[in-house]
């Protein structure tokens, strides 16, 4: 028995339907919603520090070459994440990348930090998976 649907003749009703019935389709989807969710509250907690001082996983060098001090960058860099979260959210064909390039920025800092290169290779699994999203993106969204 063939189920597949000749999406040339499709009513708009059945193409949507195969389209979220697609794996692929649902993995982009799944993708999405991590990376607008862990940025958001990963930035929001640079702010009131509940899950981790987030201080730490900054090197002591770049701290004391910052204008603004180690802390205040922190809070700057919670505003970056939480801004790149919402943009997932609204044009995750651009702000995936945007994602993928902070995960970049994000790996080399934890690898200047000796100690937290497990975090770093972690880290590295979310650069991949949001390097996938953003491949994804190319073919599933709009914006």
């Amino acid at each position: 028995m063939n189920t597949t649907i000749d999406l040339r003749n499709a009513s708009i009703s059945q193409a949507g339907a195969v389209q979220t019935e697609s794996p692929a389709y649902q993995a982009f989807r799944i993708l999405q919603g991590a990376f607008v969710a862990a940025p958001i509250l990963m930035g929001l907690d640079k702010f009131f520090h509940l899950l981790v001082n987030w201080d730490q996983y900054l090197p002591a060098v770049i701290g004391r070459l910052s204008p603004i001090g180690g802390h205040n960058l922190m809070l700057v860099v919670g505003f970056i994440e939480i801004i790149a979260g919402i943009g997932v959210a609204w044009k995750p064909r651009i702000f995936a990348y945007v994602v993928v390039a902070w995960l970049a920025v994000i790996i080399t800092n934890l690898l200047l930090i000796p100690g937290y290169f497990d975090v770093a290779l972690r880290d590295f699994g979310l650069f991949l998976a949001a390097l996938a999203l953003a491949r994804l993106s190319q073919q599933f969204s709009r914006a």
